[in-house]
């Protein structure tokens, strides 16, 4: 099979003939593939400083050095070299070095050598500075010293010789590798005509497939599974094709290291050419078990009726929660989409206040996971400052909190297979929305401390009260939506307005893009939702009295229906007003009764009226058996 020469290398054949500085940009700590015969196997996996090593000398230059200010100048894969560079630029070598700090005003200083080997016409010469992003605090924050030690690098590129070889004529070189390019003085790069950047990035999807093929995708299995499994997969070609996909769209965005170690833990876990996909949850949350892979199908067909004992009225809303729910299990999320790894599923909960949006995403997650816990609830109004994303995704190195690391990135680290819930999204600062768009794009973050944080795992939930009330043309704040509406115009009415709110009043269609289709809208409590909640809360009240008291509580017809009637007279805070009422109605004078009447547990009592209108309001109660009343 011929070789998959990365797109960077291509470039630096074309850009190292005539730019004497070249920038190498982005995934510099990663290994790689060397895709050419020479020095080096042809597909041997290889650091970044041996590639370039092997690389240069393949291509006629004399001597290749690196420099990092820990260690100065070495050669680690040829010492006669450093040999030869030392004589060149009159450097003295100790202990296998050549010690040089970056900054400095004299002649042994790194920046100084390098003029002295860029500027020779003696022996064609790459110098290779590692760790560039380190050697100065940050752009914003250089000394003199500091510009000085660029200045002079600028001017070894500028006046950098040519030196005949047997190869032919050769620039001296000068390479930076870093993490980001914005880590040097933008002065050195821009604009400057001798400076070429290159972008290094995680493998593509092409060089993820040619892992599949030939004795590459045998590496990742031991020799017993191999020939154990192959047999099958011979003959059924497209079971095997379907698995190698798979895989490659998995793995999106790792980095050849990433992937070597997971060829290896494949191998020594001895894991069968079936579940190699397995290998990569494996990698990134050390379980050998999906929680997904092993839902049961018969527990999701009565989804819908378990949710509508806890949420009343939702008919609709609680449908199209499912559908995603369904799609997550089926694995048909994201299957009209390049990306693999979005979350499992994303819904935005729209609707007027207290009808069961938080409760909704409880209740998924108890049904998904067994546990409401697996809920992760955060309040978007403590995120609205600008420096708010560093709450959620970590502080940076140097910052305070750095080592804490983030409340987001730290609760999916913690438990990848969860629900996380965003309460009242449009009251986060734009930054954090910008984070949402790659979470939601790719599935991963990478955190302050510079892990990658997966999401693909989990379903996200946004909450909010968008739609609910607008702003006239003088900026007041007037109803958008009432309780006299049917459903499909309070539907219709919400969806418009975060529409806009996204469009018009944020500017960010492409949040409202990502989110797509997933937009339920929750109606209001209307009349026969709220009393079959008032029912569900007093008879939790009186199920619990009667498990953890021995009290038995009963209620007079007469008298529930006047609790009724002032529990729900006013529905305009939707359940949570009625679980308000309930308490000031029934919880407070039941309590106060009791406590009165010193009675603790066992007992069984009536009650035969509701005094609403006083304040407080109070109860008249019996206890039975005793014929005394109150």
């Amino acid at each position: 099979m011929e070789a998959l020469i990365p797109k960077w290398h291509r470039e630096l054949e074309l850009f190292s003939a005539i730019k004497p500085l070249l920038i190498l940009e982005g995934n510099i700590t990663d290994q790689y593939r060397f895709p050419v015969d020479g020095s080096v196997k042809q597909d041997e996996i290889i650091s970044l400083s041996r590639y370039l090593q092997a690389y240069f000398s393949d291509n006629g230059y004399d001597q290749v050095i690196f420099y990092s200010n820990l260690l100065g100048f070495v050669s680690p894969f040829d010492p006669t070299m450093l040999e030869r560079y030392a004589a060149l630029t009159g450097a003295e070598i100790k202990n296998g070095a050549i010690p040089s700090e970056f900054k400095g005003n004299g002649a042994e200083t790194a920046p100084n050598v390098i003029r002295r080997a860029m500027c020779q016409q003696q022996a064609a010469t790459v110098t290779i500075m590692e760790m560039a992003s380190h050697y100065i605090t940050t752009p914003e924050r250089m000394d003199q010293q500091d510009v000085n030690s660029f200045n002079i690098l600028m001017q070894s590129a500028l006046s950098s010789s040519w030196v005949r070889t047997a190869h032919g004529k050769k620039q001296n070189l000068l390479i930076l590798l870093v993490n980001k390019l914005n880590d040097l003085p933008a002065w050195f790069y821009l604009n400057n005509p001798v400076c070429k950047i290159l972008q290094l990035e995680a493998p593509d999807r092409e060089e993820r497939k040619r892992m599949m093929t030939g004795t590459n995708f045998a590496s990742f299995f031991s020799g017993t599974a191999y020939r154990r499994d192959m047999p099958y997969y011979t003959e059924h070609e497209d079971e095997l094709d379907r698995i190698k996909e798979k895989f490659v769209g998995l793995t999106e965005g790792m980095t050849f290291t990433e992937l070597d170690e997971m060829r290896m833990l494949c191998k020594r876990e001895e894991i069968p050419i079936r579940d190699l996909c397995k290998v990569v949850d494996l990698y990134k949350y050390g379980i050998k078990e999906n929680p997904w892979s092993t839902l049961s199908v018969k527990s999701l067909k009565t989804a819908k009726a378990d949710f509508e004992k806890r949420i009343k009225g939702q008919d609709t809303a609680l449908e199209r929660t499912l559908d995603v729910v369904k799609r997550a299990v089926t694995g048909m999320n994201g299957v009209n989409s390049s990306s693999t790894g979005k979350p499992k599923g994303v819904l935005f909960f729209a609707g007027p206040t207290g009808t069961g949006k938080t409760e909704t995403a409880k209740a998924l997650a108890e049904k998904l996971f067994g546990d409401e816990s697996a809920c992760v609830r955060f309040d978007m109004s403590e995120y609205g400052q600008g420096h708010s994303d560093q709450k959620l995704m970590g502080a940076p190195p140097g910052y305070v909190g750095y080592e804490a690391g983030g409340q987001l990135t730290n609760a999916v680290k913690k438990n990848p297979f969860c629900i996380l819930l965003f309460d009242e999204i449009e009251k986060a600062h734009s930054t954090i929305l910008d984070k949402f768009l790659q979470i939601l794009e790719d599935g991963r973050m990478t955190d302050g401390q510079g892990n990658t944080v997966y999401f693909s795992e989990t379903i996200i939930i946004f909450t909010s009260n968008l739609g609910i009330y607008v702003k006239d043309a003088f900026g007041n704040r007037q109803p958008n939506v009432t309780m006299d509406m049917e459903y499909s115009e309070v539907q219709m009415k919400v969806r418009t307005a975060i529409e806009d709110y996204f469009k018009l009043e944020l500017g960010r269609p492409e949040i409202l893009n990502r989110i797509g289709e997933n937009i339920v809208v929750f109606d209001y409590i209307r009349k026969d939702a709220a009393d079959l909640i008032l029912k569900s809360q007093v008879n939790k009240i009186i199920s619990k009295l009667r498990e953890q008291k021995n009290i038995e509580i009963s209620i007079e017809d007469y008298a529930y229906k006047s609790l009724e009637e002032a529990a729900t007279f006013d529905l305009s805070n939707g359940g949570r007003g009625i679980g308000n009422q309930v308490e000031s109605l029934l919880i407070n004078p039941l309590s106060r009764w009791l406590f009165d009447h010193e009675i603790t547990e066992n007992a069984k009592i009536v009650i035969e009226a509701f005094e609403t209108a006083g304040n407080p309001p109070s109860i008249r109660c019996r206890v039975e058996g005793e014929g005394k009343d109150e």
